[in-house]
C-alpha cells in the first residue's frame, strides 16, 4: 500500500493574499456566468427562437465541457506558467460573456456556453494547486474557503441579479454586465499573482487515473461523490418541497432561499477554522449533521419556521463542505494537486448529475419523503467512507512515524 505525504513542498513564507482575493473575484464572475441562464431562459429562448428546454441546454453543455477540461488541462497545459494559464482562462471567460451577449443564433449561444464550461473545469482543477503556491501550508484551508466564499456569494446573487438585469437591460445586457468584472479580475490577477512555473518535470506522467494507485484517493473520491450525490438529491428539489409540502408563500420562498444562501456564505467563512483544528472530524460531522437535518425534515416538513431554520443550517454546512474536500486534495496530493483537482471536478460534476437525476425520479414516483431519505442514506455513506479515509491516513502516518 502506498502512502502519501500530508505536507506540501510549496511551503511559502510569503502569503499572496492579493492573489487569493483576485481569484475570488474571478470565482464570483465564473459562477455568476454559469448560473445566469437559470433566471433568463424565457427571454433567451424567445429571442433565439428555440424552446426553453433547448435554451436550458446551455447549462448542460457548460457542465460537460467542465468535466472534459478538468480531466485533460494539466497535460494539455504542459510546462506553461500557471499564472499565464489562469490569465488565459480569465480572458476566455470575458470572451464567453461577449459571445453569449452578442449571439445572433442558437449555435453561437451554445459556443459561448461551451467556453464558460472550459473555464469552469480549468479553474477549479487548478484551485487547490494554486492555493498551495499562494499561501503557507497552514493557511491553505483559509485560502480555499475564500475561493468558495466567492462561489457562495455568486450562488446567492446570480439568479435574482440575472432576473433584475434581464428586466432592466435585457438578457444580453445581463451577460454583458459580467464582462467588465472579468476584465477587472484579469487586471487584478496580473498585478497580484506571482509567477508560478510549472513543475510537471517532477510529476509522474500519464493519465489522471494513475492517482488511483494512491491508497486513499479512490476511497476519498467515493466519499466526495456520495456527499455531492446526497446534497443534490435534496437541494435540486427544495423549491417544490417548500411550495407543496411546507406551503410557503412566494415571499416566504424567496426569504428561505436567501437564508440558505446567506448561511452558506457564512459557513464558507468559518469552516477553515474547524478544518485547521480538527480536519477529519469536521469532514465527518458535516454530512452526519446534514443527514440528521433531513431526518428531522421528514417529521417537521409542514412547519415553516422549523423548516426555515433547518434548511438554513443545512445550507451553511452544504456550502462549506467543498472547502473541506479541496483541502483534502491539497493535503493528499500536494505534489500532484492539479491532476487531483481535475479528477475531483469530474467526480463532483458527475455526482451532481447522478444525485439530481436519482432524486428527481424518486421525488416524482415515490414522493418527497423517499427522495429525502435517499439523500440521507447517501450522506451517511459519505460519513462512512470519510471515516475509512481517516483510518487509512492515520495508519499510514503511524507507519511513517514508526519507521522514522
Amino acid at each position: 500500500m502506498s502512502t502519501v505525504s500530508l505536507q506540501p513542498s510549496h511551503n511559502k513564507i510569503h502569503a499572496y493574499w492579493g492573489g487569493v482575493f483576485a481569484m475570488t473575484l474571478c470565482v464570483f464572475v465564473l459562477i455568476a456566468s454559469e448560473f445566469m441562464p437559470v433566471s433568463l431562459l424565457t427571454p433567451i429562448a424567445s429571442d433565439l427562437l428555440v424552446t426553453e428546454g433547448l435554451a436550458g441546454q446551455g447549462i448542460a453543455i457548460s457542465g460537460a465541457l467542465a468535466v472534459l477540461t478538468s480531466l485533460t488541462i494539466s497535460r494539455i497545459a504542459g510546462d506553461l506558467n500557471r499564472k499565464y494559464l489562469l490569465l488565459g482562462l480569465t480572458i476566455l471567460m470575458a470572451v464567453s460573456g461577449m459571445i453569449v451577449a452578442l449571439a445572433a443564433s442558437y449555435p453561437i449561444y451554445m459556443l459561448g456556453r461551451a467556453l464558460i464550461g472550459i473555464v469552469i473545469g480549468g479553474f477549479w482543477s487548478m484551485s487547490a494547486a494554486t492555493a498551495i503556491r499562494l499561501v503557507p501550508q497552514h493557511q491553505v484551508p483559509r485560502a480555499l474557503a475564500i475561493f468558495n466564499g466567492g462561489n457562495a456569494l455568486a450562488t446567492v446573487v446570480a439568479v435574482p441579479l440575472g432576473s433584475y438585469l434581464g428586466a432592466t437591460v435585457g438578457w444580453r445586457g445581463a451577460f454583458l454586465s459580467l464582462v467588465p468584472l472579468a476584465i477587472a479580475a484579469f487586471i487584478w490577477q496580473c498585478i497580484s499573482l506571482p509567477s508560478m512555473e510549472s513543475d510537471n518535470q517532477r510529476k509522474p506522467q500519464g493519465s489522471v487515473l494513475r492517482l488511483f494507485r494512491v491508497s486513499t484517493v479512490a476511497t476519498g473520491l467515493l466519499a466526495c461523490g456520495l456527499f455531492f450525490m446526497g446534497q443534490f438529491a435534496l437541494f435540486t428539489y427544495v423549491r417544490p418541497f417548500l411550495e407543496n409540502v411546507t406551503r410557503v408563500s412566494a415571499s416566504g420562498l424567496s426569504l428561505i432561499l436567501l437564508a440558505i444562501g446567506a448561511a452558506g456564505f457564512i459557513g464558507t467563512m468559518i469552516v477553515s477554522t474547524f478544518l485547521n483544528a480538527r480536519f477529519y472530524p469536521t469532514l465527518i460531522m458535516i454530512p452526519l449533521v446534514m443527514a440528521a437535518i433531513e431526518g428531522t425534515l421528514l417529521l417537521f416538513g409542514h412547519s415553516m419556521w422549523v423548516v426555515a431554520v433547518l434548511l438554513s443550517l443545512w445550507g451553511m454546512l452544504a456550502t462549506a463542505a467543498p472547502t473541506g474536500w479541496w483541502t483534502w486534495i491539497a493535503r493528499t496530493l500536494p505534489e500532484d494537486a492539479e491532476a487531483g483537482g481535475g479528477l475531483m471536478v469530474a467526480v463532483i460534476q458527475l455526482s451532481i448529475a447522478l444525485g439530481s437525476t436519482a432524486g428527481g425520479l424518486i421525488f416524482d414516483r415515490l414522493g418527497w419523503q423517499s427522495a429525502f431519505g435517499l439523500s440521507g442514506l447517501l450522506l451517511l455513506g459519505a460519513v462512512a467512507m470519510t471515516f475509512v479515509i481517516f483510518r487509512q491516513d492515520y495508519t499510514s502516518l503511524k507507519k511513517v512515524t514508526v519507521r522514522d
